[in-house]
């Protein structure tokens, strides 16, 4: 582009002065200054034009950095008292439970996003919420991952969702249900995010394989406690091929520990009394499993796909559980084996219109020395295996906005739940919808 103006400039610095002589035999002297100022003024806004343009040849962002806002709404409405909610067999925490009855604000976000030169990139988002009846205000995710370091390896620093499990990374907005499926509001309180470094490679074969690894703080649920170093550690393992022009598929397999956790549980576990918290100290061991198919006729999924997902999850957990503020103090050993998964399907008949269905189930082995505190904590099942159907449909005018209607049989504790949401998810800005 800059080389396209230079030459125009140059034309027509040149021939404007050799059609004067002609110009002057044809007409009159006005004339003449009126075209050389027309000229001149053509020129000083190619100048500006250039000026606009950086070294590079490309033209300044309008938006530096890019930025979205998504507004995310819901209506809901429960056959039992939300405030009941409780999952046996699991002390929740973290952001587990449901939404507030009636209408609320869901989960809106605000995300920046930029290339910072040509070796990072970094994205900066904030989430505001509403929980008990009061907006919350947190910080979700401000990182910066590298371009390219060669060799097939990047490397992301900053807080990020782990990328444990496939779901755990997506953001909200991205979800297929409105909820988080059972064992990831079970175990992670549904969704991980720490602070630390992850690491990849992408190995340069015909089959897709990703291998990484991260070191996080372990401050945050379902970590917690403060470490000097490194108190958790995740690793992962991903494959995936494309078959012919319409089917995909991938499959993962994770692992995170940590050690040294003082896991305090939340307000929005409301299987005890606000006046006694429980609190686990020890060490946390998972396994997590997950496979996804996707197929779009011809590779073109903008009219209509299928895509079936599929994550499990097992985690051996020893250590203590203790009352905080009971009088006396009450504690227990625990040893706790607890898994569980779903399965989803979706399928995008139309350009418009989606919809799914989804299965949960849970399971749980927690023993210790004093049965009565393990209850009080919620961590005795008696043989419940909580589960979940959920269906849903959406429409989707554009990659900007969606409408959801979605209904849960709901089975997480002993009685059933009939539960209805409406959701809206707006975008405003550069961040559309993702598929992923």
């Amino acid at each position: 582009m800059n080389r396209l103006k230079s030459l125009t400039i140059f034309v027509s610095a040149c021939v404007v002065p050799l059609l004067l002589p002609f110009t002057q035999a044809h007409a009159e002297s006005d004339d003449l200054d009126k075209t050389l100022e027309e000229y001149d003024r053509r020129l000083r806004l190619l100048e500006e034009e250039d000026s606009h343009e950086d070294g590079s040849g490309h033209e300044e962002k309008t938006f530096n950095p890019a930025i979205s806002v998504i507004l995310d709404g819901i209506y809901a409405s429960y056959k039992n008292d939300p405030e009941d909610y409780n999952l046996p067999g699991y002390a929740l925490g973290g952001e587990a439970g449901l939404a507030p009855e009636g209408f609320s604000l869901g989960h809106s976000e605000i995300i920046f996003s930029s290339t910072i030169d040509d070796k990072f990139n970094g994205q900066f988002s904030i989430s505001i919420a509403e929980h008990n009846n009061e907006i919350e205000v947190e910080l979700e995710e401000a990182f910066f991952e590298t371009l390219s370091m060669g060799g097939g390896f990047n490397l992301r620093g900053g807080r990020f969702y782990s990328a444990v499990g496939y779901l755990n990374q997506q953001h909200r907005h991205e979800w297929d249900f409105q909820d988080a499926p059972l064992v990831y509001r079970a175990l992670f309180g549904d969704q991980y995010s720490d602070d630390g470094l992850r690491l990849t490679y992408t190995a340069p074969t015909d089959l897709i394989i990703e291998l990484g690894a991260e070191a996080l703080s372990g401050s945050n649920y379902p970590a917690g406690g403060q470490h000097d170093g490194v108190g958790s550690w995740t690793a992962f393992a991903n494959v995936g091929d494309v078959i012919g022009m319409s089917h995909r598929w991938q499959a993962g397999l994770s692992y995170m520990s940590a050690d040294n956790i003082e896991r305090e549980y939340s307000e929005h576990a409301h299987t005890t009394t606000s006046a006694e918290i429980p609190v686990f100290t020890g060490d946390s061991r998972l396994i997590g499993a997950n496979a996804i198919y996707k197929w779009a006729p011809g590779g073109k999924s903008h009219d209509q796909n299928v895509m079936l997902q599929f994550e499990y999850f097992t985690r051996d957990e020893v250590g203590d559980i203790t009352l905080l503020n009971s009088n006396p103090q009450e504690a227990s050993t625990l040893d706790s084996r607890q898994s569980g998964w779903y399965l989803q399907a979706i399928w995008q008949f139309d350009h418009h219109w989606r919809t799914g269905v989804r299965y949960d189930m849970l399971d749980s082995d927690n023993t210790g020395s004093d049965n009565d505190v393990l209850a009080e904590a919620g961590l005795v099942a008696n043989g419940y295996q909580p589960e979940r159907m959920s269906v849903m449909a959406e429409w989707i005018p554009s990659e900007f906005s969606r409408i959801r209607l979605q209904y849960n049989r709901d089975d997480s504790y002993q009685s059933s739940d009939n539960q209805i949401y409406v959701q809206y998810t707006f975008i405003m800005g550069s961040h559309g919808v993702h598929t992923h």
